[in-house]
């Protein structure tokens, strides 16, 4: 079996491709669930990894739920409403509670369209970088349904509540110009630029230190919904780790000696 999560590796990043083109990377079944969750895993007991980019096969990035699955209510959406809802919660779900909580920056190069679940898939990631042509949409009404993958949670920190409501209640697609003005999506490419661009803002992220990178995309996780004073604890805490690291003690010779750095993640 051909599966979903393609992988390259570059040095300290890693080049991660979703690779369904005929369904539009569609996420729909528990395969694609468990090698979500096995890549945070494997992502987050490799300290060599300082950065991953996340992209899509073929014209789209993710197209969220299999449409035809839902029309043949078949899948992960048959059965019962209480069997769906145990499905939702052992399948999909487990994407944002690994993806999201993973240590390592993500930066998503947006081939093509983020629809529904697959716009969702993109609030997870720390940087989106899109594509002229790609069109977003939390959808999910349209089909008269809700957000069942964290989108009510993830979206409105991203571009604030009230466009997120607007985008969640209409369900309408928006293109890449105001993806951009929404701050949805940190930069506009062409599909020929989107790697290249992806792996240049993977490479400034992935040049640093990587506890470095780590502890600081922890910190702006968790400042979200903590106190200050709680956060100034953790910092307080991460920054003594920091400090004691080799490669903190290689940054400031190199930066008083004026030359590159080399660090060995220690």
């Amino acid at each position: 079996m051909t599966k979903f999560l393609m992988q390259e590796r570059q040095g300290s990043i890693l080049i991660v491709r979703m690779n369904s083109p005929e369904t539009h990377n569609a996420l729909s079944t528990p395969d694609q669930m468990d090698e979500f969750v096995d890549l945070a895993k494997q992502v987050s007991e490799d300290d060599g990894i300082h950065c991953i980019v996340l992209t899509g096969e073929g014209r789209s990035f993710c197209a969220g739920g299999n449409i035809k699955d839902m029309q043949n209510q078949a899948g992960m959406f048959g059965g019962s409403a209480y069997e769906i809802r145990g499905r939702y919660r052992k399948g999909i779900q487990r994407i944002p509670l690994s993806l999201y909580d993973i240590d390592v920056p993500v930066v998503a190069a947006m081939n093509g369209a983020a629809i529904g679940a697959g716009l969702d898939l993109a609030c997870m990631c720390d940087v989106r970088i899109a594509v002229d042509r790609a069109i977003f949409a939390e959808s999910f009404v349209k089909l008269g349904i809700v957000p069942g993958d964290g989108g009510a949670w993830l979206l409105p920190r991203i571009i604030g509540l009230p466009k997120a409501t607007i985008m969640a209640l209409t369900g309408d697609r928006i293109d890449a110009k105001q993806a951009l003005e929404w701050d949805l999506i940190t930069e506009i490419t062409t599909a020929e630029d989107l790697m290249d661009r992806a792996l240049e803002m993977a490479g400034r992220i992935a040049g640093n230190p990587g506890h470095s990178t780590r502890m600081t995309k922890r910190l702006l996780r968790e400042g979200q919904h903590m106190r200050l004073d709680s956060l100034l604890e953790i910092s307080a805490a991460y920054q003594a780790l920091a400090h004691k690291t080799e490669d903190h003690v290689e940054a400031v010779s190199a930066f008083v000696e004026k030359r590159t750095p080399e660090f060995k993640d220690k």
